[in-house]
């Protein structure tokens, strides 16, 4: 069974638990100094743990390679990011692709930052499809169009994208709450780590900024062995059928979906999220 139902919620079993995820929601204690980058898979998770590891080291590239980035910023819903986050001493930077609803409770009394990445999703669509091809955590995911009615259905692993981010988005307004888009991030990568570099409380310089760019690029993240999940284990990634990181850019939908498919996700996209009072760069 490659799937366990928590909440009506799939995960994988290959990571997690109901045990973990219930501790995760009722005990876990987020604490005021935890910066926790919270994302929908493949959304731009590990781009976001890239720049913000250049931006806490003021640009220097060495942290980032010289670290996995499940160990810099572990998942907390899996059992090996929660021993390690766990174990880690504050400052904590976490990750997680977990819904607001299920979300350690804990942060609402806490003054921890969350900083929440979206990105267009027919791009999550067709990222998620071919990830689910060598990821062995999850199922196979068909042909486009089969996988196309799984992903709108949110019979994936973490739910529907349209609730994690109807739910997270209900937080806009919270002054430790931040939101960026993938779009954002690669049209406008200075401004991004500028904002970014703001939250952490760090006033990065010209050639600082420049560095972070630079390094968080996508031909320099695929280089690094520390970033490109290549060191992840065959029995949960199928190395031979695929990349992690395989194109980096975004309106990749476009060379996927057809015209009919395209139109039918605009239709359960405007009747889902018609209440979210926000304008996405994809919109």
């Amino acid at each position: 069974m490659l799937y366990f139902n928590y909440k009506g919620i799939l995960f994988p079993t290959i990571s997690s638990s109901v045990k973990i995820l219930n501790y995760l929601e009722n005990e876990f204690q987020i604490l005021d100094d935890d910066i926790v980058t919270v994302t929908y898979p493949k959304s731009g998770t590990n781009w976001m743990l890239e720049i913000l590891g250049l931006i806490q080291h003021d640009g220097d590239p060495s942290w980032v390679r010289s670290l996995p980035v499940w160990d810099r910023s572990p998942w907390i819903e899996t059992e090996d990011g929660l021993k390690k986050a766990l174990a880690d001493s504050p400052p904590r930077r976490l990750s997680s692709h977990l819904q607001f609803q299920i979300f350690p409770k804990s942060f609402l009394n806490s003054k921890a930052k969350i900083i929440y990445v979206m990105r267009n999703p027919k791009d999550v669509l067709v990222s998620h499809y071919h990830f689910s091809k060598s990821f062995k955590g999850f199922q196979d995911p068909g042909t486009i169009e089969e996988f196309l009615e799984t992903f709108l259905k949110g019979d994936v692993p973490f739910g529907s994208w349209f609730d994690h981010v109807r739910g997270w988005m209900e937080l806009k307004d919270r002054p430790n709450f931040f939101f960026f888009t993938y779009e954002e991030l690669l049209h406008n990568p200075r401004d991004s780590v500028k904002k970014l570099g703001q939250i952490f409380g760090k006033t990065l310089n010209s050639q600082q900024i420049d560095s972070v760019v630079e390094n968080a690029s996508f031909h320099k993240m695929k280089d690094n062995k520390m970033s490109n999940f290549s060191q992840v284990p065959d029995k949960y990634f199928d190395h031979n059928t695929g990349n992690f990181m395989r194109k980096g850019v975004s309106g990749d939908w476009k060379n996927h979906l057809t015209v009919a498919q395209s139109e039918y996700f605009d239709r359960v996209y405007q009747e889902k999220m018609q209440h979210v009072n926000v304008t996405f760069q994809w919109d």
